[in-house]
């Protein structure tokens, strides 16, 4: 295995036995595919129960858009953040957009959460549309911030040609967070430079997550931002009290979502200071030969589990919360002392949570 890049300060001494606030994590309702996108009203309706500080949505075009469950959720929460992690600019006009948006915030008191990624250059090849650049992310949020603040917006550059947009009318609401999914240096630090706070990827180690929070900070600092104004939610696929068939699921499969993608897989080994090695063997899986873009379109959950059995136990134990409660309560720990701001825990929906939140609880009271 290659030798993970030196600890930063960051990452020495994390363990700690400083209480949890159920409000600095949150949950993804409805993970990986679905076909029937009501199971996420229940979802969040625990996660709003259990006090937990925002619910996540990850748009799939079918049975996830966005902008429907993001009201949908808003009405039957009254204190979690409904927060998109992630969506895409370019899937919607920025007026259409940024209408969205403040909708949403206008439903929810000001609870929506604008999450983006860059996704992969096939994908947008796929559907017609140019690559993401970092020129086109940080002139697309310009856009929509100031939409968003009811200004008149005059563009024509990489995002596109939009003569003269604004909002006929605005909700007593401010504009939402906007949040840039990343993991390689160049986009974390596009994401301290110009938004409002950085989604970091599942199955990143704590040294990971901590190298990660330096270099957005210190971009912020560059650009002559507030290094803490920039808020870091770190990704943590949590599995505890499921059945091993399913907390393989929840873990190996997912793994498999990430690590079989080329180029991506690496990206994620290169941060964690992993050899690469075993992604060879993972995509050579027969339940993986052949198969091109993300497994998850066109494999079930048991066929991703299975090849999920050829990754290094190492790589998930080290990337994931699994185990007791308690264990779960230490690998939050470890996260937000490598400097995550929140925590966003993936894999097993709210509901599935009761007992690691009773473990956060108990851990702050036997603390305090």
């Amino acid at each position: 295995m290659a030798t993970p890049p030196p600890a930063t300060p960051a990452s020495v001494a994390r363990h700690t036995d400083t209480p949890i606030d159920p409000s600095v994590l949150g949950a993804y309702v409805l993970p990986g595919r679905v076909s029937d996108p009501r199971a996420a009203i229940t979802q969040a309706r625990a996660a709003d129960e259990l006090g937990l500080g925002s619910i996540w949505l990850s748009e799939r075009w079918g049975t996830k858009d966005l902008g429907v469950l993001a009201g949908a959720l808003g009405q039957v929460t009254s204190q979690a953040r409904i927060a998109a992690g992630v969506t895409h600019f370019q899937v919607r006009h920025p007026a259409v957009l940024a209408s969205m948006a403040m909708t949403a915030q206008g439903l929810t008191g000001g609870r929506f959460v604008l999450g983006f990624g860059r996704s992969v250059a096939a994908m947008w090849k796929a559907v017609g549309l140019p690559p993401v650049t970092n020129r086109i992310l940080a002139d697309s949020a310009d856009i929509l911030r100031r939409l968003c603040n009811g200004d008149k917006v005059s563009y024509d550059g990489p995002a596109g040609r939009f003569p003269a947009m604004r909002l006929s009318d605005l909700p007593d609401a401010p504009p939402p967070p906007l949040v840039l999914a990343a993991i390689g240096p160049k986009t974390l630090a596009l994401a301290g430079a110009h938004f409002d706070g950085v989604l970091l990827h599942p199955f990143l180690t704590p040294d990971a997550v901590a190298r990660s929070v330096e270099l957005v900070r210190a971009s912020a600092e560059a650009a002559g931002r507030d290094p803490m104004s920039v808020r870091v939610y770190a990704t943590v696929v949590t599995a505890s009290g499921l059945p091993p068939q399913e907390e393989a699921a929840v873990v190996g499969g997912r793994a498999v979502t990430y690590f079989q993608i080329p180029g991506f897989g690496e990206r994620l080994a290169e941060t964690n200071g992993w050899d690469p090695g075993p992604l060879r063997r993972l995509r050579e899986h027969p339940q993986l030969t052949g198969v091109r873009g993300s497994a998850d379109f066109v494999r079930t959950r048991d066929q991703l589990t299975d090849a999920a059995t050829v990754l290094p136990g190492e790589w998930l134990a080290s990337s994931a919360a699994v185990g007791s409660p308690e264990h779960c309560v230490s690998r939050f720990r470890e996260y937000l002392a490598a400097g995550a701001d929140e925590l966003v825990l993936h894999g097993s929906t709210p509901d599935q949570l009761p007992a690691v939140i009773g473990a956060v609880l108990g851990a702050a009271a036997t603390t305090g």
